[in-house]
């Protein structure tokens, strides 16, 4: 068995100087398959959701180099790696629509906190129970696929101190968010947050990980891992993503693996324990110094995801999906995006310097891949 799997990207666009100009209004109007974010500096795309991961992964090229082919046609235009505003930008918000009363909101109460990229894995689990104890395993353990992804060190050109200052910054809402213990507590609980005003609407939940469907809070399809920084190179997006399934694939199969049934921590404890492990993962990554949910021992990021990575190994070669996994060694030996940005930066290269031979080598990147797998496609 396999599970379906998509894509939501955020991606800035600007220059290939690195500074980020706001477009979407453009690109929305005249593209498809491209949604507009509340900050016109980023927009969006949605890969419909795959069984397979080649055809995922031309899911996930195909939209973004026809974007590419359109920037080029309004001036020099191109995207921008990472997940904050990493050379400057962060003192004003830039609404892409002011006639939005959601936009307004999300202005007025977060400024440019939420004017970040990232993507966000969706992975189907039809039984709304099954899900619900996915989501409750996968939120303890939403610090590992933020120390894989970590590409936010820099903010308005200064190293921040944070790998992932996205997430380190963002302001996850509601303040409070239960490990939920079935389908009709969460329902119940959605209900009372959007009576109270703490939800402004069911898309309103901005957590590590949320239960996705077309009728939230009542009819779920599918988890959604909102933890991770933008992964711009696709294969290792995808070695992530594969990482996540073979997990899901797990849990899917053994009821037990349940942080209500085996961990030595109460749920209360549980959720103060992960909100530590995310911001020690925001701050150092794969460094970072965990406490584990089942037992409380310490450990770094790098062992646990290593620990978890054996098994993954072999449902993924079971599977069918183990040389989409195997590149997730390459992210644990040389460091995620973050730590590569801070090590050129630790050498004397400028903030603006590391961006711009990002920008340049992802692109090249996205060429390789287009000319061996996906050309036919995108012809």
């Amino acid at each position: 068995m396999v599970l379906s799997k998509g894509f939501e990207i955020e991606m800035y666009t600007g220059t290939p100087q690195g500074d980020i100009v706001g477009l979407s209004d453009k690109i929305t109007s005249e593209l498809d398959g491209f949604m507009r974010e509340p900050d016109s500096r980023n927009v969006e795309y949605i890969t419909a959701p795959f069984f397979d991961y080649e055809q995922l992964l031309c899911g996930l090229l195909c939209p973004r180099l026809k974007l590419r082919r359109y920037l080029q046609e309004l001036g020099d235009y191109t995207l921008i790696p990472g997940s904050t505003l990493s050379l400057g930008g962060s003192d004003k918000f830039l609404r892409s629509d002011p006639d939005s009363p959601y936009h307004e909101y999300i202005e007025q109460t977060y400024g440019t906190k939420v004017v970040t990229a990232s993507v966000h894995i969706n992975v189907g689990i039809s039984d709304p129970e099954i899900l619900m104890r996915a989501c409750r395993i996968i939120r303890l353990e939403a610090p590992l696929y933020l120390a894989l992804s970590a590409s936010s060190p820099f903010l308005d050109g200064k190293a921040t101190g944070y790998h992932s200052t996205r997430w380190g910054l963002f302001p996850q809402t509601p303040t409070s968010v239960p490990l939920f213990a079935s389908h009709a507590d969460h329902i119940s609980w959605v209900e009372q947050q959007l009576e109270l005003g703490t939800m402004q609407n069911v898309r309103h939940l901005w957590t590590s990980v949320r239960p996705n469907g077309d009728r939230r809070p009542y009819d779920l399809n599918r988890l959604e891992l909102r933890i991770c920084d933008l992964v711009t190179d696709p294969i290792a997006l995808l070695a992530i993503s594969a990482f996540l399934e073979a997990r899901l694939l797990q849990v899917i199969e053994n009821p037990n693996i349940d942080p209500l049934v085996k961990s030595s921590f109460s749920p209360e404890e549980l959720i103060a324990i992960t909100a530590q492990n995310e911001i020690a993962c925001a701050t150092s990554s794969l460094d970072a110094q965990l406490t584990h949910w089942f037992d409380g021992r310490t450990i770094t990021a790098r062992d646990w995801i290593n620990e978890l990575y054996e098994s993954a190994t072999a449902i993924a070669k079971q599977q069918g999906f183990g040389c989409f996994l195997s590149p997730l060694q390459k992210i644990l030996r040389e460091g995620n995006q973050a730590q590569r940005w801070l090590q050129l930066h630790s050498l004397g290269v400028s903030s603006r310097n590391v961006i711009t031979q990002a920008i340049s080598s992802i692109q090249e990147r996205e060429l390789e891949l287009e000319d061996k797998l996906c050309s036919s496609i995108v012809a």
